[in-house]
């Protein structure tokens, strides 16, 4: 078997003609794209999903597994509080891949990029073994408003957005058959997460907010806040939003995706009591769901997270999921 793809009409298939982002001096054509940015930090994040671990063609279509992949990235902006602007694509093409197969991976990231009026302007495409996508994005914060993990500080208010489990419940349905409740609303948690990007804006005039996005669990989290903010979170489980049907799974695997499952892509913060309010005003204008879960207890010792739980605390360790295992 061959690629059947041609290099430069594929290419030329993908390109923006247009462009939604006025700093934008040069797209795709060039060896490099150039943009401009006087007034505004750039941020940048790059993620790579490899075919078999990171996504399956048994479980998503090839548009969810391009949409899928661009969110993964653009939640990381929103964890920095940055407005996504730009976005580039590597892809490893293995033998037997069609151009109309790989236009519909670009399709689910031309899809949401459309969203948040993201370019695509450059990246590059080889053969190899097995199907790698890399993906870089590009956004922008207001001078010196930059989200980071190491600035929560005791007495802090900890909080997540949305329900969490979601992802690992919409995986686990895909690959189990059964009559589930709202299975529709958990596979498409799990196919076309939402960033947090219009929340995570909203507090740009806060002054501190410490951010991190769940991408790989809020025990692993957590435990990165922790660690960055030399801090003690203590978590309240009975606290964690969750579905209103999510209790129609096994209890041990509601606490297994709610803990450690990650890919929900929701947004886990701090922020001092005096603004808390203010969190909860912004999210009620963005449409986000944001719930207390803990506070700050402890400054100045080894970063670590206590989850209490009915009748005892446990200490939560950092045993989500793990790009190298």
């Amino acid at each position: 078997m061959v690629i059947n793809v041609d290099e430069f009409s594929f290419i030329e298939s993908i390109k923006q003609h247009t462009y939604n982002q006025s700093s934008l001096i040069k797209g795709i054509g060039d060896d490099a794209a150039v943009f401009s940015s006087l007034s505004q930090n750039i941020v940048s994040a790059v993620d790579t999903f490899v075919e078999g671990v990171h996504f399956s063609k048994e479980t998503m279509s090839l548009f969810h597994v391009g949409y899928r992949a661009l969110a993964a990235n653009i939640s990381d902006l929103a964890a920095m509080g940055a407005t996504p602007a730009f976005y580039l694509v590597s892809i490893v093409i293995p033998k037997g891949w069609s151009q109309e197969e790989l236009l519909q991976i670009f399709n689910g990231m031309r899809h949401l990029a459309r969203a948040y009026k993201m370019d695509l302007i450059g990246g590059d495409t080889v053969s190899g073994k097995e199907m790698c996508i890399s993906v870089t994005v590009i956004g922008f914060t207001m001078k010196d408003k930059a989200r980071y993990r190491s600035t929560a500080e005791s007495g802090d208010i900890v909080f997540v957005t949305g329900t969490l489990g979601d992802s690992g419940a919409g995986l686990h349905i895909l690959t189990h058959s059964n009559n589930y409740k709202e299975a529709s609303y958990y596979i498409n948690r799990h196919r076309m997460p939402s960033p947090r990007i219009s929340f995570a804006i909203g507090l740009g005039h806060l002054a501190r907010v410490t951010l991190n996005d769940i991408s790989d669990g809020i025990a692993s989290e957590a435990n990165e806040i922790a660690e960055a903010s030399n801090v003690t979170l203590l978590l309240n489980e009975s606290e964690i939003p969750t579905n209103s049907s999510y209790n129609q799974f096994p209890v041990e695997l509601q606490e297994k995706w709610k803990l450690f499952g990650g890919e929900d892509f929701e947004l886990l913060g701090a922020i001092p009591p005096k603004d808390w309010d203010k969190v909860q005003q912004i999210g009620e204008l963005t449409n986000t769901n944001v719930t207390k879960i803990g506070e700050v207890v402890e400054a100045g010792k080894n970063g670590k997270v206590i989850l209490k739980q009915k009748h005892k605390s446990i200490l939560l360790e950092k045993k989500g999921y793990t790009h190298l295992k």
